[in-house]
């Protein structure tokens, strides 16, 4: 599969880059594996800061609210009871809540060459001959970007992911730049457009090619 390909200055290359069939050409039939990457990746990076008080950690005086005999009224021996406004939560959040999820390896894998695959389908990929922005300036990103025609949110994938592109990309809103070992279905499934430098093409069809239960997932979908 052919797709475009632009030089440093933003004009198209004279040869297009060839993307390899057992990372973005397979066939999605159930879309069930990339839910389940997708709610990993999404649970993952959940942060745990919701924490009720119970009743022994409300602060405030342990005074008895009324004698327990004599009042007519029922027996209470705290005024932090869980029945009482201003007192303690039942079964309220703790604070040390996991809600972490797991997924193997292979089928992280396999998810994020679904992914890929999609998004090659729909032409939403272009690949670049390299990131060149030695000063770290946003205009020229910007400028980069218009210049091959991308628009919406982008993933900037890289070989190598440094401060100067950090500091490049970091303040383009709807701009987000990853190194190849870190592309994710989430960010995948959630941009426009995918730019990818050659150099990061490589070394995820390195990664992630090659794979015999790949391959033939692709000749059957090629019949």
């Amino acid at each position: 599969m052919a797709v475009l390909t632009y030089n440093k200055k933003g004009a198209k290359a004279t040869t297009a880059a060839k993307l390899d069939a057992t990372v973005f050409g397979l066939e999605v039939t159930s879309h069930e594996l990339l839910k389940q990457a997708y709610v990993t990746y999404m649970a993952n990076g959940r942060e745990n800061l919701a924490k009720t008080k119970k009743r022994g950690e409300v602060n405030g005086s342990t005074i008895k609210p009324w004698k327990q005999k004599g009042t007519g009224r029922a027996r209470f021996g705290s005024k932090y009871n869980p029945i009482w406004r201003g007192g303690g939560v039942v079964f309220g959040p703790s604070g040390n809540e996991n809600y972490s999820k797991g997924l193997n390896t292979k089928a992280k894998r396999l998810a994020v060459k679904q992914a890929l695959s999609l998004t090659a389908t729909e032409g939403r990929i272009k690949v670049i001959e390299s990131f060149d922005n030695a000063g770290g300036k946003v205009a020229v990103t910007a400028n980069f970007f218009k210049t091959i025609d991308a628009t919406g949110t982008i993933l900037l994938v890289v070989a190598t992911k440094n401060d100067i592109v950090t500091r490049a990309t970091r303040n383009l809103v709807g701009v987000k730049a990853v190194s190849a070992d870190y592309v994710n279905v989430y960010d995948v499934l959630n941009c426009d457009l995918v730019v990818i430098e050659q150099l990061a093409l490589d070394a995820i069809t390195t990664r992630l090619g090659d794979e015999a239960g790949t391959k033939a997932a692709v000749q059957k979908g090629a019949k």
